[in-house]
């Protein structure tokens, strides 16, 4: 039921907007405060246990860091999967179905990874592959298919982003992720080219919701953003803690 309940958000009159969590606590602060749905931020979560970005967290951890949220909560909660954690798409699948398993109803999944501290473009062929693995193993998770296009400034970032979503539609992908597609231009011709609900990544040059709205975008996310933020007001309380011990009046 609540994948049914998910993919139904991505259809609705108005912008589905997923609040990006990364522990039980900010799960339960996220619903209670009108979040339809929810979604983990992989750059968060990996922060909190002490990592960087990129896959450096194990599975194990992932799944533990999940499931506390999936139980804190009673709305739909989806992954940031990165690019599965393994290059195989067996070994993905049965990740994936892992998470299923604990009552996560979708994933992104993308086709980027970072190396050596920068992002790189994979082969979209590998992303394809995987999101077949996925779903001939649990056929009713939402595959949010990410195309890293924009993020690692490929030259012709549209086309090889309409390309890549005509790939991943193909393979069985139930959403589109453009990270850091910003103007109108671009935003419509990607709505055009596919028939998959396109999800934007929150930035300063994109307009108001009603805006992005007539552009066709269906999914706005967020990341670690709201995490960032905290991370610095949890600096500027130490710092005024350290010099005066007592807690600040506001």
């Amino acid at each position: 039921m609540s994948q049914t309940i998910f993919k139904q958000l991505h259809q609705e009159k108005s912008i589905l907007i997923l609040g990006n969590v990364w522990d039980a606590q900010s799960a339960k602060v996220a619903q209670d405060a009108g979040f339809t749905a929810l979604g983990s931020s992989s750059h968060a979560i990996a922060n909190l246990l002490g990592y960087e970005d990129g896959e450096q967290i194990s599975i194990d951890e992932i799944l533990f860091m999940v499931e506390r949220i999936v139980k804190a909560v009673d709305i739909p909660v989806s992954v940031d999967f990165e690019a599965g954690y393994a290059d195989d798409p067996d070994t993905v699948a049965e990740h994936v179905q892992q998470l299923a398993d604990i009552g996560v109803v979708g994933i992104n999944l993308e086709d980027g990874k970072v190396i050596s501290g920068k992002r790189k473009l994979l082969d979209a062929p590998l992303l394809a592959d995987k999101i077949r693995a996925i779903k001939a193993a649990t056929p009713d998770i939402f595959i949010n298919a990410r195309a890293d296009t924009y993020t690692t400034e490929h030259p012709q970032a549209l086309e090889e982003s309409i390309r890549r979503a005509a790939l991943y539609q193909e393979a069985g992908a139930d959403g589109l992720f453009i990270p850091l597609v910003e103007t109108k231009e671009d935003i419509e011709k990607l709505v055009a080219s596919t028939q998959l609900p396109l999800n934007v990544f929150l930035s300063d040059k994109l307009p108001d919701l009603e805006t992005l709205h007539q552009w066709g975008v269906k999914r706005l996310s967020h990341g670690a953003k709201i995490y960032e933020w905290l991370v610095a007001k949890n600096a500027e309380v130490f710092r005024y803690f350290v010099n005066e011990p007592r807690l600040p009046s506001s």
